[in-house]
């Protein structure tokens, strides 16, 4: 979403008028990309959006990456940034996915192609060869999907997801297969003021976070469905638009939260459980270049190669002219570095 992010109106008189200032935060470390992938299909438009990272726990240098092009469907890349696969899927938004008690790794991304009439793509994802099998689509209530997030697999093997729709809404999708193939349970879990996007859930705490993009971040506790504010808006932290969000999980309930400060190119990242602002930082100093405008982001920990031996960071980049958007692959452990660093 890039409607208001980026600039602020400061007056400066009635003779002079208004004029556009760009809002900048607080003090950003750099960090440099690794890698960064191919180009999405669609250029000269806002077309690359959201990422999830597949890690393979026995050769980790065979992980990948499934992003999408939210005009024409979902890639499948490698950690060497090549494109290994591409399903067409119309108008997909943010993607997650997850590795199933069975070994399915089920992945999802929210169908915006009916402003109406919400709907999740659900695909799986063969490791081996890279590519992606669409299994169904599935819907998730009334109104225009946008955020898309998994929580987690059931005892009874059920798969609980969180769709951010446009309005505000959150909904909650329970998804069974059977015999007749995936279904999906759909009711609205919560509300925000506003339009939300970015999710991310953390199975150890049963906390859902939620960015509302010209607001902030938003908790909710699964169980009770309660929720507040616990990182506004500020021009510090975060500058508008609050897009994608990641967990780096530590122990059973710390670690770090990232989110995307769309409006000045940067990201915020906060200790856990409390939400305490850590430091931000931004991806450049490198000949692979830098992020702007970034939308998705994800994060993974554990070795991925010698480029990434703690975690895997990816983040969208919505300007990566002269080529079409892309993302670009950053070292976690670089990123922690630079922030202890700067303390």
């Amino acid at each position: 979403m890039r409607e208001f992010h980026l600039f602020a109106l400061v007056c400066l008189g009635i003779a002079a008028g208004c004029a556009s200032v760009q809002i900048t935060g607080d003090p950003a470390v750099t960090v440099a990309a690794s890698g960064q992938t191919d180009p999405v299909g669609t250029a000269n438009e806002d077309a690359a959006d959201d990422a999830a990272i597949w890690r393979n726990s026995v050769q980790p240098g065979a992980s990948l990456i499934v992003a999408t092009d939210k005009k024409a469907g979902l890639y499948v890349y490698g950690l060497d940034g090549k494109v290994r696969s591409f399903l067409a899927g119309g108008l997909l938004n943010n993607v997650d996915l997850i590795e199933l008690s069975d070994g399915t790794v089920l992945v999802g991304a929210s169908d915006r192609g009916d402003p109406a009439k919400a709907k999740i793509l659900l695909a799986s994802l063969d490791t081996v060869s890279g590519t992606l099998t669409e299994l169904t689509r599935v819907d998730a209530g009334p109104g225009e999907a946008y955020g898309f997030c998994i929580a987690e697999q059931a005892d009874d093997s059920s798969v609980t997801v969180f769709s951010p729709i446009k309005d505000g809404r959150i909904a909650l999708n329970t998804l069974r297969s059977g015999n007749d193939g995936w279904t999906s349970e759909t009711r609205t879990f919560a509300q925000v003021p506003s339009q939300p996007e970015g999710c991310v859930y953390d199975p150890r705490t049963g906390q859902l976070y939620v960015g509302e993009e010209t607001a902030g971040i938003w908790q909710f506790d699964t169980e009770t469905g309660a929720g507040e504010i616990v990182a506004m808006i500020d021009n510090g932290m975060l500058v508008a638009d609050v897009e994608g969000l990641a967990l780096a999980p530590v122990g059973t309930d710390g670690g770090y939260l990232v989110a995307s400060s769309q409006g000045d190119n940067a990201y915020g990242v906060y200790r856990l459980p409390d939400m305490l602002p850590v430091g931000r930082f931004r991806i450049g100093g490198s000949a692979i270049g830098s992020t702007e405008e970034t939308d998705g982001i994800a994060l993974s920990l554990g070795g991925f190669g010698a480029d990434y031996p703690a975690g895997l960071f990816v983040a969208q980049d919505g300007d990566n002219r002269p080529d079409a958007q892309n993302f670009k692959l950053v070292s976690w452990q670089s990123i922690l570095t630079a922030l202890e660093a700067a303390e």
